[in-house]
């Protein structure tokens, strides 16, 4: 694999995940009234969410079928057009666009391998006016998506050389953490020839008062905790999952 200073493009922020909802009046409910996330735009077919100062980190589009990370937008360290040019001279087809979402007046648009997930590669967001620290309840940000591929060296491949990503940690031979900043990791793949899309998507919170202050509330709104409070293995993370209305599982956790 070649190193972060030879790829292609430079990934450096996880910026923003899309979900598919046959009912999108009911998860935006979940994401704004169960984790304080602010709507900063909305229509009958989609809604953009934020808990922090990226205009948005969540979209929500209205769909006959439930779908979770139909699309994951990355923030790059370079110049759109640099990036595109690099980006074919790999031999990758991408596509540029000015027409997907606001905020992001230029996007490159490139298939994750094997997965069926669109990838979104932008420059900048504008700000959404929103800070994290105005709400006691409100997640700091999106901090990874882990999914499922049926071949795991391919897109690990297609991550480090591509994108710039580095290997942060593996479990077994089955999953692997890659990280594209300081954090531990921004996205985390699971091998299986019998599970797809995607396991599960995490926001991070301050300290474990923050988190524990979350949990009360979501306990008084009726969610309740599939899986922890726990520490992680790979990361130490201090974490909780719940499902959201969609099904969807939900990691909530804390250095």
């Amino acid at each position: 694999m070649t190193t972060t200073n030879n790829s292609p493009v430079n990934v450096s922020k996880l910026g923003y995940v899309e979900f598919i909802t046959p009912d999108l009046d009911r998860l935006t409910e979940y994401y704004t009234r169960a984790l304080d996330f602010v709507a900063v735009e909305s229509s009958p077919e989609a809604v953009y969410l934020t808990s922090s100062f990226d205009h948005h980190s969540v979209v929500l589009r209205a769909g006959k079928d439930q779908r979770a990370r139909t699309v994951v937008g990355y923030e790059i360290a370079e110049d759109l057009a640099d990036a595109e040019r690099r980006i074919r001279d790999a031999g990758y087809t991408v596509e540029r666009r000015s027409d997907i979402a606001p905020s992001t007046p230029d996007i490159l648009v490139i298939d994750e391998p094997l997965t069926g997930t669109q990838l979104h590669l932008f420059d900048e967001q504008t700000r959404s006016g929103v800070k994290p620290d105005d709400s006691i309840l409100r997640p700091t940000k999106l901090g990874h998506i882990a999914s499922f591929t049926p071949e795991l060296p391919a897109l690990q491949n297609f991550y480090q050389d591509l994108l710039g990503f580095r290997w942060s940690d593996t479990i077994g031979d089955f999953f692997v953490f890659l990280r594209c900043n300081s954090d531990h990791h921004a996205a985390n793949f699971m091998a299986s020839k019998s599970f797809q899309g995607m396991h599960h998507i995490a926001y991070e919170m301050r300290d474990l008062n923050h988190l524990q202050t979350m949990l009360d509330h979501l306990a008084h709104e009726n969610y309740r905790l599939e899986w922890g409070p726990g520490r992680h293995g790979a990361g130490h993370n201090v974490f909780t999952y719940h499902k959201d209305p969609d099904g969807n599982t939900i990691e909530l956790f804390t250095q």
